[in-house]
């Protein structure tokens, strides 16, 4: 009889999680400045790939259980395929394949994996991973993925292989401050969520329940009955019921540098200059169409890491999310910045993570229609999945050939049918977004507006000398640039 391992709850809810029109697959697209050899990536994968065992098992949903089940017939030509693109094999030609796959479910008589070696790209080659959800959450996976990648086109490897030993957190490690609010609130949170089992989404159907959940006092309790209480978010025509169809679009990456000195300039992070150009493309796309965008605000559902740093390798899913309000109604590019700024810092010390994780782990091991209905819920209440993860900042090299640039999206889920994903790497940013066919059947038309809206960030902080800091002199020189150009 093939091993058997009863799959974790969390897991087991992204396992249930799927639907025709949002698969649960967390999608990645490597292109390459040269052609990368099929036998030699596939020596890579067998050798740092499949070192996570788990790779080898199929998950298996029955009734009242799921379970981790080795496949006794593993055969790697199954989940590496060799592919070219048609015609002149440019940027359209691979935003279409990977649309097409990401609109397309895995085989769930195998495991839930698969990789594309794409030729004809650009005289070079690119690779889409296709992975299910309920193996590990994006940060693990992206970790996965770097861990297949060398330091030089003959090695070394870039990253040491993953130790199987617990790692000692070091004294004063950011990852470990970080999550020092939330000690202890794993098992209340647990608590929380599995009285969902019992309720059913009662208080998301009656506000006076939730109302007397806050009352009962207690940070924990006061952010569920946030949830609960927590308005349907705008109506656009970014939110809508998803089909099948999905399409991908990515833009020419940002210089990194210039991020970061503008984020100075203006007192800001990286992380809030990047969303409110986020912001503004979502806009500038609405304007175009001839919607409302006055006063409108958008929410986003965002990641947020819930596992210390040093075991980010870790398969599984161990992650939260907190609802993130967008102010697309702002037209003005740095008070929008600020804005975002403003949402950002009060969401720090939120339990919004710490819950949604046990309300997943609760609804897990609940009945299924218990976990659609609280995820329907909860999707009425954002249109979009963003995620934003800073990746290397050196060149790295697979089965021999240089990484010109790498891109991710994460799967969405319940209604929300849009996904925007940004990830640094090698001193650059990189913009991807995912829609729904049916809702935004052009992507690239968004995609298109985000270095448009840094260059707006760049002008107006070079024509206002009044902001928190000064420009980096090479930044100033290119906004003046953008100003006279």
């Amino acid at each position: 009889m093939a091993r058997r391992e009863k799959i974790s709850a969390v897991d087991t809810a992204w396992l249930r999680m799927d639907q025709p029109g949002n698969l649960m697959m967390i999608c990645g697209v490597l292109t390459f400045d040269g052609r990368v050899e099929l036998q030699r990536l596939r020596k890579v994968i067998e050798k740092r790939f499949l070192c996570f065992k788990r790779f080898l098992d199929i998950p298996v949903s029955q009734p009242g259980v799921s379970f981790w089940e080795a496949d006794a017939r593993f055969d790697l030509d199954h989940h590496v395929v060799h592919v070219a693109l048609p015609g002149r094999g440019g940027r359209r030609e691979l935003q279409t394949m990977v649309s097409r796959l990401a609109s397309t479910p895995l085989n769930p008589a195998r495991p839930l994996w698969q990789f594309h070696l794409v030729d004809n790209y650009a005289g070079g080659s690119a690779l889409v991973a296709r992975i299910h959800h309920c193996y590990a959450d994006g940060i693990a996976l992206v970790q996965v993925m770097l861990s297949m990648t060398d330091a030089a086109p003959s090695g070394p490897p870039a990253l040491p292989a993953p130790s199987r030993r617990p790692a000692r957190a070091r004294k004063g490690d950011v990852a470990s401050v970080l999550m020092q609010p939330f000690a202890g609130a794993m098992k209340t949170a647990l608590k929380i969520g599995s009285t969902l089992i019992e309720k059913g989404v009662e208080i998301w159907q009656d506000p006076a329940k939730a109302v007397a959940l806050a009352e009962q006092g207690g940070a924990l309790t006061s952010e569920l009955a946030k949830l609960a209480l927590m308005g349907q978010d705008s109506p656009t025509r970014f939110k809508g019921t998803p089909g099948i169809a999905k399409r991908a679009a990515w833009a020419d990456p940002l210089p990194l540098p210039e991020v970061k000195a503008i984020g100075k300039a203006l007192g800001a992070s990286v992380n809030d200059v990047l969303l409110s150009c986020v912001a503004g493309a979502l806009r500038e796309y609405l304007v175009e169409k001839g919607d409302p965008v006055e006063g409108l605000s958008l929410r986003a559902l965002v990641p947020v890491n819930l596992r210390p740093l040093e075991k980010a390798y870790k398969l599984g899913n161990q992650f939260g999310l907190v609802f993130l309000d967008l102010p697309i109604g702002i037209a003005n590019p740095v008070e929008r910045l600020y804005a975002v700024r403003a949402n950002m810092r009060a969401l720090k010390g939120s339990y919004q993570p710490v819950l949604t994780l046990g309300l997943l782990a609760a609804v897990g091991v609940g009945p299924k229609l218990l976990q659609d209905q609280l995820l329907q819920a909860l999707s009425r209440n954002a249109s979009a999945v963003m995620t934003n993860v800073p990746g290397p900042q050196v060149p790295l090299y697979l089965a021999g050939a240089k990484i010109g640039a790498l891109m991710f999206w994460v799967p969405q889920s319940g209604d929300i049918g849009m996904g925007v994903s940004i990830l640094s790497y090698d001193g650059a940013v990189q913009f991807s977004l995912i829609t729904d066919r049916g809702l935004v059947p052009d992507p690239e038309h968004v995609i298109r507006r985000f270095a448009p809206e840094f260059e707006k960030l760049m002008l107006t902080a070079l024509l206002a000398p009044d902001w928190e800091g000064d420009l980096d002199p090479e930044v100033a020189a290119r906004a003046a640039g953008v100003a006279g150009g």
